[in-house]
């Protein structure tokens, strides 16, 4: 026999019990104001806590209750963790209090994704300082945590995307610092990588122009040619401030080389008709230059041995001494000439 039912009849509730989709709607309103929190709370009431055998209270194992929800002992106990942590800093009751069936007032959904960890990587020592970094960062950890653990699509993202390759530079940066290792393996790839090298030049190149220029503008002294250190001229340094200036305001991404270049000429310039204006400091300049190349040569001769004379002895090689010889014998004439009279 068949047996009709008014269709009317079929989406009204029975009295005193709930429909599926009113229960779905229950459900769902629930989680949406609660968020995990809902769910926490079915593990925290309904699973006993570690330490406690079955005849000390109803509730039921870890794993009977994952049998029962049809899912993994491991997603469970993720759930049972977080109300765990959550109670330690009283934000709910701690799970001995509870018992199954109970209810009570939930915190905020917001709340719950700093206590609620959904990968067990994240109980790891690696995953622990992942979490942590995250917080720093003011991200969901599960965020970090999912990058963390693919790490082709991450580079798959900084290939493609010109932001995350940013962040990620940005990121490495911040990590060098504190890290030697990396630190090393960095440098080899940028000694190992043409490309690299000659872009660290460049850049070493431009960074020590600016500090040229920084030095006048803020220390106010200035080197000259021959590596005298004076004190610069008010209107040197303010020159030397005015590209400053224009150096400060480029902005982070702008290439500083060719601004770098057009400082650090002008203020070598100006540092030379400096010196070429002032006739003491002119005949100071020629003095340091003198004194300069004549240590340096006096150190290269301090440095020759002979004991193998006859090993590396050439013709040329006296020939050239002899020249440097008369060279030096004329050099020492020129200044007994131009020295005072007692």
């Amino acid at each position: 026999m068949t047996v009709v039912l008014d269709p009317s009849a079929q989406s009204a509730p029975i009295q005193g019990v709930l429909d599926p989709i009113s229960c779905d709607a229950r459900d769902f309103g629930a989680y949406a104001r609660k968020g995990g929190w809902a769910f926490a709370l079915m593990v925290a009431r309904s699973v006993r806590p570690g330490g406690q055998s079955a005849d000390e209270t109803p509730k039921v194992s870890a794993k009977e209750f994952a049998e029962l929800a049809g899912c993994s002992p491991e997603r469970v106990m993720r759930y049972y963790k977080a109300w765990d942590r959550a109670a330690d800093e009283g934000l709910v009751p701690h799970l001995e209090v509870l018992v199954p069936g109970q209810d009570i007032e939930l915190p905020d959904a917001e709340a719950w994704q700093t206590y609620y960890v959904s990968r067990s990587s994240a109980t790891s020592e690696r995953g622990s300082a992942i979490t942590e970094a995250a917080a720093t960062e003011g991200i969901r950890p599960t965020k970090a945590l999912e990058v963390a653990e693919n790490p082709t699509a991450l580079r798959a993202a900084i290939l493609a995307d010109p932001s995350t390759a940013q962040a990620a530079r940005a990121a490495l940066l911040d990590r060098v610092k504190e890290d030697p290792a990396l630190q090393a393996e960095l440098a080899r790839d940028i000694a190992r990588t043409d490309e690299l090298k000659k872009a660290v030049a460049t850049e070493t190149r431009a960074a020590d122009r600016i500090g040229y220029v920084r030095q006048i503008a803020e220390k106010g002294q200035i080197r000259t040619p021959a590596g005298q250190t004076l004190d610069a001229p008010a209107e040197l340094r303010s020159e030397a401030e005015r590209h400053l200036s224009l150096l400060d305001e480029l902005d982070e991404g702008e290439d500083t080389g060719e601004w770098a270049t057009e400082a650090y000429d002008t203020m070598k310039n100006l540092v030379v008709e400096t010196v070429e204006a002032d006739p003491e400091l002119r005949v100071q300049e020629r003095r340091t230059k003198f004194y300069s190349s004549l240590q340096k040569a006096t150190k290269v001769f301090e440095e020759l041995t002979f004991d193998d004379a006859d090993d590396i002895y050439e013709d040329d090689m006296v020939q050239r001494l002899e020249e440097l010889q008369q060279a030096i014998g004329s050099c020492i004439t020129a200044l007994r000439s131009a020295a005072p009279c007692p």
